[in-house]
């Protein structure tokens, strides 16, 4: 088991995510979370962007740069021709 801490539920059921809890699964200010009640427990997660998942996110596979370049150039012939 991660990082344990006890807490309050305040006024209007707010409830402060202690900074250590916070700091274990590199939530930050502004982020938003997924909230779900599951057999009596309620469970919150990180929601991930794109660009979390791309820098922080697991590798299914990799493409090299020089093939998103070649892709992309494709791309941009096939848009310009049809203009």
């Amino acid at each position: 088991m991660g990082v344990v801490v006890e807490t309050r539920v305040g006024r209007k059921r707010v409830v402060v995510i202690p900074k250590a809890v916070a700091e274990a699964v590199g939530l930050v200010e502004g982020q938003r979370v997924r909230i779900r009640a599951e057999d009596g427990r309620i469970i919150i997660e990180p929601v991930r962007d794109a660009l979390w998942l791309a820098l922080h996110g697991r590798r299914i596979g990799y493409i090299p740069a020089e093939d998103v370049e070649e892709e992309s150039l494709r791309e941009q012939e096939r848009l310009a021709s049809t203009t």
